[in-house]
């Protein structure tokens, strides 16, 4: 059997090594893979020298650690080293961590390997954009949110040629936004389909990971900034309410989702006659209400809701209060984090709208004015944000040069403009 026949999907290492000489010479795409082809160009296209030496200042120190903190990926590290950069180590490889932006913020594993690969800065703070790198694994999957591998001469930079690489991107199990990209990267065996497969298990399971602290109420605000609540109601981004009391968890239909909405923004209190203003413009007789009111009673934990007027006699705290927490005290990547999508987006309720409207606006304005890159992927990269101009603009100005967003940010840009 002939050695230089494809393995995995790729090329021999001196096909692809010819493969890349032919591209670099004359834009020849016939040997390559084509997510292989594509990066090339994209990576070309923005100037990159493939045979220069690969220079950049990575961010360090207080600004490295700040932009480790306040990543929603922070508090997954613990399970990424358990389920990967342990057994990576011991395999003689590295494991990496970057934003959605394309910011390396952990590069852990081989002691050994961490060392040769700073040569090509490849380690915490530096950016690992096409623009800036060329082809790499966590780059282009950034840039395609796509898992991807690449080996070997597959890397448009000269300097990286030696690597191999399998990566995935990372994304919000609520609202689809990419959180950043999860790299395995080592010798050959870092591309191997095993690796690739691992790394994908991996993230699967860190996203399993974020829903389960939401749903166990792992975003609760900190213990020093509220009282424990035996009731916690969780109204974004869903059609309908969710009642945690104690052990037990109960979804409500629309309209007693609305009721218990209104409720919970009004400590003091609601008559029936301000019930039905909030939950409609049109005239509702007030029996009909008090109806919904009694069968609304009967679904809930015994003594929760009182009457003279209708409130919540037991302490409760809802997801909305929680952004709300986070902003008062400036902490908007926090508030991104809570920040699951509209208030029960399918609502007509006239009470239920101002809180929806008002609460995304204070959302988008603060992102706006917090001047982050990676927060403005976060918060636009998804349902209630994909449509809106001015934060894919300012995602646009404030993104680094060479990150891996950048092409598909303005293509972002130019389609909501009508170019």
């Amino acid at each position: 059997m002939p050695t230089d026949r494809p393995t995995h999907g790729f090329a021999p290492r001196d096909v692809a090594e010819e493969a890349r000489a032919a591209f670099l010479e004359h834009g020849d795409p016939a040997a390559v893979r084509p997510v292989v082809f594509e990066s090339w160009v994209r990576s070309m296209t923005d100037g990159l020298d493939p045979e220069a030496e690969l220079e950049q200042v990575p961010l360090a120190g207080d600004d490295l650690s700040a932009l480790r903190e306040r990543h929603p990926l922070a508090e997954l590290m613990p399970l990424i080293r358990s389920l990967l950069t342990e057994s990576a180590a011991e395999a003689g490889l590295l494991v990496a961590v970057s934003d959605a932006a394309g910011r390396l913020l952990w590069v852990e594993g081989d002691e050994a390997l961490r060392a040769r690969a700073e040569g090509m800065l490849f380690l915490p703070g530096a950016d690992w954009a096409e623009r800036v790198v060329g082809t790499n694994a966590p780059g282009t999957a950034l840039a395609t949110g796509r898992p991807v591998r690449i080996r070997g001469a597959e890397h448009l930079a000269r300097q990286v040629t030696p690597w191999s690489c399998s990566a995935a991107p990372i994304h919000d199990p609520d609202t689809g936004a990419m959180l950043g990209a999860l790299d395995l990267t080592g010798g050959d065996v870092a591309a191997g389909p095993q690796s690739l497969a691992l790394v994908s298990a991996t993230v699967a399971a860190v996203e399993a990971q974020l829903r389960l602290q939401r749903l166990s109420s792992g975003l609760a605000v900190p213990q020093d900034l509220q009282r424990p609540a035996p009731h916690r109601l969780d109204v974004l981004g869903a059609g309908h309410a969710t009642l945690a009391s104690g052990d037990s968890v109960r979804r409500f239909g629309l309209r007693h989702s609305e009721l218990l909405l209104l409720l919970a923004e009004t400590p003091g209190g609601l008559t029936a006659d301000q019930l039905a203003i909030g939950l409609s413009d049109d005239d509702r007789p007030s029996v009909t209400l008090r109806a919904e009111i009694s069968r609304l009673r009967g679904l809930l934990p015994p003594g929760l809701l009182a009457s003279r007027p209708y409130r919540f006699a037991g302490q409760l705290r809802t997801d909305v209060q929680e952004v709300r927490d986070c902003l008062d005290r400036g902490d908007v990547a926090a508030a991104v984090s809570r920040y699951r999508g509209a208030v029960l987006p399918d609502s007509e309720a006239p009470g239920v709208i101002q809180l929806r409207d008002q609460l995304h606006a204070r959302m988008r304005n603060s992102v706006l004015a917090h001047g982050d890159s990676d927060l403005l992927l976060r918060f636009a990269d998804t349902a209630f944000g994909r449509d809106d101009l001015q934060l894919w603009e300012a995602a646009e100005l404030l993104m680094a040069p060479g990150s891996p967003r950048q092409e598909s940010v303005s293509e972002r840009v130019r389609g909501l403009r009508g170019v």
